[in-house]
């Protein structure tokens, strides 16, 4: 994949399938640490022992319309090429929590990509769930809770096209502003 953003709406796609209701996505960009991290943790079925053990291996899946699963062994590449690793957590009932690192100046990580159209496609697909969606670059930090964003909504769905446009806006205008502050 061309970019983490991109494995962060696979992974959370993985997790809609397992039946999560809610989805958390973290990302820390830390350039004085040299550090950056991609966390998606989730309450859905879980992974049993087999599965858990397997998850970063590409040949094995548990799905039947194909012989490879390649989410997470993908995202373990994209970390482990940038000097980083990944850290698969789950339990049978209580959800998986995938968490990623990469050294944030190694040539080889991917660019985060265009992380405000991977979190409205999420919400916009899946207005039943719900996402949290923290962003801390630096000493500034940024939060978008779905879950709070519809109980102010009193009713009006969340993939309203005027919602979508509002959340997308407040994503870009944060991330924008920041941009340029990494440094």
């Amino acid at each position: 994949m061309e970019d983490l953003s991109l494995h962060i709406l696979d992974i959370a796609e993985n997790c809609i399938t397992a039946q999560a209701s809610r989805v958390e996505i973290k990302i820390v960009e830390d350039s004085r640490a040299n550090f950056m991290s991609v966390e998606v943790n989730d309450n859905g079925k879980g992974m049993d022992k087999e599965l858990l053990e397997n998850a970063t291996d590409p040949f094995y899946t548990t799905r039947t319309t194909r012989k490879v699963g390649l989410g997470i062994p993908l995202l373990a590449q994209s970390a482990r090429e940038s000097n980083g690793d990944i850290s698969v957590k789950s339990e049978i009932g209580k959800g998986t929590s995938i968490r990623t690192t990469f050294q944030y100046d190694h040539i080889d990580r991917r660019p985060l990509g265009d992380i405000t159209q991977t979190m409205i496609i999420l919400i916009m697909s899946n207005p039943d769930i719900d996402f949290l969606f923290e962003y801390k670059k630096n000493d500034n930090s940024y939060n978008l809770d779905t879950t709070e964003i519809k109980q102010d909504l009193d009713g009006i769905p969340i993939n309203e096209p005027e919602v979508i446009r509002i959340i997308k806006n407040d994503i870009s205008t944060w991330l924008n502003t920041h941009d340029n502050m990494i440094k």
